[in-house]
């Protein structure tokens, strides 16, 4: 009976049509950043990965519950498949209910963009061009001055300056950083091309190790951004973007070479050549960089699967541009009004949903 009313609390929870506002209110600044708080504050004294051990652990429980039921032999087959069907729904149950109550309810939040000074009218192909245009001074500018050298652990003034764009976009308390880590799962990040991770259970930043200097701190940034509670690709982009504008010129330069990656996407495909163009060699050579790492381990197939797979967890959790919504952060930065040094203006009175 308890794994009906257990599984039956899952399907509930994930079907259940609750609103943005409450979710908001009740969950992402209430009891959510003082969960977010103690949980990183433990996981950081470690230095292994608990979502490896919960992995591992799990992995290991299931499979000495199947052998000593093929072991015992009771009932058949049909019996032992069943047991195991049912075993395993039980616990996929448990877990969605524990990376809802840990994390996931942020995907149910209101969006930035209505806490923004957002305005979709200023979204146009021109925008996006002079974005890009930006986008490649600056990492022209940034490049010479940006220390190559990054640490392995939380950098101080990256954390410093995540604090800082936490304030301007109205969170408090601010979310904890986490010690990066790397992860059990290294060898999937790069065969599938994922970058890091963000643990939702135990809420840490898992990064992938042949991660270069120059992507470090940005990769850091948006996977402590999730943390933050934005979720969202797109937002958590949106924030770890501005988490680096405020921090090292490293960082900085990091910040500037993801947005530009992404805005020469959007500019038209007859002006993205002399915008390109624009680009001082050690720019283009570190853009060149980040694409051999890349092409050095990935498996297309791997990939593709792996991402559509990431495309259907989005979707479940309601993010209905799914694995689209990385792109998100562009739309984000030109409809967004900004005062100076790129201070982003909050609305007065967010958007109710």
């Amino acid at each position: 009976m308890w794994r009906i009313a257990l599984i039956g609390a899952a399907i509930g929870a994930a079907l259940a049509p609750i609103p943005a506002g409450a979710v908001e209110r009740l969950y992402s600044a209430a009891l959510y950043p003082a969960l977010q708080r103690a949980v990183t504050a433990f996981s950081n004294l470690l230095p292994f990965a608990l979502f490896d051990a919960l992995l591992m652990s799990a992995a290991a429980s299931w499979a000495w519950l199947l052998v000593r039921d093929v072991t015992r032999g009771h009932g058949g087959w049909a019996r032992i498949v069943a047991r195991t069907v049912a075993r395993t729904v039980t616990a996929g149950a448990a877990l969605y209910l524990a990376f809802l109550a840990t994390w996931g309810l942020n995907y149910r939040r209101v969006p930035l963009a209505d806490k923004l000074e957002f305005d979709a009218g200023s979204i146009s192909a021109a925008a996006a061009r002079e974005l890009a245009t930006t986008a490649v001074a600056e990492v022209n500018r940034l490049h010479r001055s940006a220390d190559r050298a990054v640490g392995a652990g939380v950098d101080p003034s990256l954390a410093a300056a995540f604090s800082l764009a936490q304030a301007e976009l109205g969170v408090s308390p601010a979310a904890r950083p986490a010690r990066p880590k790397r992860s059990i799962l290294d060898l999937y990040f790069k065969r599938a091309a994922v970058d890091g991770m963000t643990d939702p259970y135990f809420l840490e930043t898992l990064v992938v190790s042949d991660l270069l200097p120059f992507e470090r701190s940005f990769v850091v940034a948006h996977e402590w951004s999730h943390l933050a509670g934005f979720a969202d690709e797109g937002e958590a982009n949106f924030v770890g973007w501005l988490t680096c504008l405020r921090g090292s010129p490293a960082a900085q330069y990091s910040a500037w070479l993801f947005l530009y990656r992404e805005a020469i996407g959007a500019v038209r495909i007859d002006d993205r050549r002399a915008v390109a163009d624009e680009l001082t060699p050690g720019p283009r050579e570190d853009l060149r960089a980040i694409a051999q790492r890349i092409q050095q381990h990935i498996s297309p197939a791997l990939s593709a699967v792996g991402w559509q797979v990431y495309d259907r967890y989005l979707r479940a959790n309601r993010v209905e541009a799914g694995t689209a919504s990385y792109a998100e952060v562009v739309r984000l930065v030109l409809g967004t009004r900004f005062s100076p040094s790129w201070v982003p203006a909050m609305r007065r009175a967010p958007v109710r949903r």
